[in-house]
């Protein structure tokens, strides 16, 4: 009998019980790379988004030797109405995180690592220079692996940004996780043109791949969809990931709307339409889902 992860519990939805589609059932993950991975980040206690956030595709993504570590702690100064993450006070800074980071990816032998952070407005670098200094630590510690940032807005300041562009990761990822209309109430103290403009300035300044994703769900049209689609490309975005929002809290957005697998595929196919060198596209497709491809 195959186990799976049952995420198909209820969900509150205008008030209603509404049971999540069976779409939305994964398998538990399995493999001698997984378990091997998972018994290191128990032993030394390394902090993956991946373990953390119960990431659907886990292990998938650690048989391919890819995995997703968060720096600049775990507190935001945003407050995102589809964000898990907590909301407050930051803790200070943790010079050391570089180096320990760096450790982690060597431990677990990561062969394509993805660095997040929360959003560090409190700080006035934004928190760049550890994401850079972060950068530098993995390229002296595992010069063979290969990187992906998914970094905030940095509120669009250029002296902030260029510290990443310094540091040329492979892939450079700025989500705009929902389309123009719903941005203010998504995300609150982001903005959609911000968002594009980070992602158009990257490219314009020396990038090779950047990439983006979005959620759906929250009430978007297939229109709308489709016109994020064609502003991320005219920023000669290149890699686009489209998921299934999911409500981390009874407290945070519902989801209005269960995306069929038609659907994603119809979005996948008109994103390659347009010319996007990848396009990852389903309910549980998440921004570094298949990441350790985006780099081809």
């Amino acid at each position: 009998m195959e186990t799976v992860l049952d995420t198909a519990k209820p969900t509150a939805q205008n008030g209603l019980l509404t049971q999540k589609p069976k779409w939305l059932r994964v398998k538990l993950p399995t493999g001698k790379k997984y378990t091997e991975l998972r018994g290191l980040v128990d032993k030394y206690k390394l902090h993956t988004i991946c373990t953390s956030g119960s990431c659907p595709n886990m292990g998938e993504c650690w048989g391919e030797g890819t995995a997703t570590f968060m720096i600049l702690g775990n507190v935001c100064t945003r407050s995102c109405g589809f964000c898990g993450v907590k909301t407050g006070r930051p803790e200070t800074v943790d010079w050391d995180e570089p180096e320990k980071v760096a450790r982690s990816i060597k431990l677990m032998n990561i062969k394509h690592a993805v660095i997040t952070s929360v959003d560090r407005d409190d700080l006035k670098d934004g928190g760049s220079i550890i994401w850079a200094e972060t950068v530098k630590a993995i390229r002296r510690m595992n010069p063979n692996t290969t990187l992906e940032t998914l970094i905030p807005d940095f509120q669009g300041i250029e002296r902030n940004i260029d510290r990443i562009i310094e540091v040329a990761p492979e892939v450079v990822s700025h989500n705009m996780e929902t389309v123009k209309r719903l941005t203010r109430e998504v995300r609150i103290q982001a903005k959609y043109e911000r968002s594009l403009e980070v992602l158009r300035y990257l490219k314009d300044n020396g990038i090779n791949r950047t990439k983006s994703g979005i959620m759906l769900g929250l009430g978007e049209t297939e229109e709308e969809v489709i016109q994020t689609m064609h502003d991320l490309r005219a920023v000669n975005l290149d890699v686009l990931t489209i998921g299934q929002y999911l409500q981390p809290s009874k407290k945070h957005l519902p989801v209005k709307e269960f995306i069929t697998p038609d659907q994603f595929k119809k979005y996948e196919e008109i994103g390659l339409e347009l010319g996007f060198r990848h396009v990852e596209s389903g309910a549980l497709v998440r921004s570094s889902y298949k990441a350790q491809k985006h780099i081809l």
